[in-house]
């Protein structure tokens, strides 16, 4: 890896990291794309830049948290359902669904579809998007944390999950990704913390790239402040569709790229 390759996915890291099209997928396929050898330093990356990402978020949210209580004992409760199936299945998901391309790809196809469905039916006012984080009950903060819980799998996105379990509950748009945003501190500060403690031999080894972490790192807080400033206006105005079609596009493209190589 080159200086450009790790600024290029930090900017990828940083802009769909809050976005519901899944971080973990695009930089899965951005370094495959960009012809990076896997190695145990670009596992070491990939988790580390994540760190840039949140930390953005925390600068952002971490005051609104801080002064409620109770959105505090809400989010801990959503995060509960993902911190033990990350425990859980930990394994399977790095050595099992990680490596399976075609199934990622499917899985990212077939969130844009529900995407594109949910938005149908809002169209038809057979969901009416009214409520606000500050009517969240602890029921649906589990609920939530549940279905969350799904975004393990590479190609879902946790973002994407939150805003899709909150859409069906009836909550703004702007407010579901608002409480994605918020929950996303415990959730990837958790996973990351728990990929670099597995990864603690690897730590060491490439403590000397430490230019390529850096750059990676302050590419990817920079583009994800920006993006999730910026997502919160759009979706006060716009839906999810665009999201969906993008997702189609995606998938259609690599789908046909996987089906023809060897």
């Amino acid at each position: 890896m080159n200086i450009i390759q790790a600024i290029v996915l930090g900017v990828v890291e940083g802009v769909t990291e809050f976005l519901p099209i899944s971080s973990t997928f695009h930089l899965i396929f951005s370094v495959k794309i960009l012809g990076i050898m896997q190695n145990d330093f670009i596992k070491l990356f990939e988790v580390f830049i994540q760190s840039g990402a949140i930390l953005s978020v925390a600068l952002l949210y971490l005051i609104d948290v801080v002064k409620s209580k109770e959105l505090i004992r809400k989010v801990l409760i959503s995060f509960i359902p993902t911190a033990l199936a990350g425990l859980i299945l930990y394994k399977f998901i790095k050595n099992v669904l990680f490596e399976n391309q075609t199934f990622m790809v499917i899985i990212f196809l077939t969130v844009g579809f529900i995407f594109i469905i949910l938005e149908h039916y809002i169209n038809k006012n057979k969901i009416d998007l009214r409520r606000e984080i500050k009517g969240l009950s602890y029921k649906e903060a589990l609920i939530i944390g549940i279905i969350q819980s799904i975004a393990i799998i590479p190609g879902v996105s946790r973002a994407g999950a939150v805003i899709v379990a909150m859409i069906i509950l009836k909550y703004k748009r702007d407010q579901a990704a608002y409480y994605s945003f918020i929950l996303s501190i415990p959730t990837i500060f958790a996973a990351s913390f728990y990929d670099l403690y597995k990864m603690r031999h690897i730590v060491a080894n490439y403590s000397n790239n430490w230019i390529l972490l850096a750059a990676g790192f302050i590419t990817a807080f920079i583009s994800s402040y920006i993006v999730v400033k910026w997502l919160i206006d759009y979706l006060k105005k716009n839906s999810l569709v665009f999201f969906g079609y993008y997702r189609l596009a995606v998938a259609i493209i690599l789908g046909l790229i996987l089906f023809r190589s060897p």
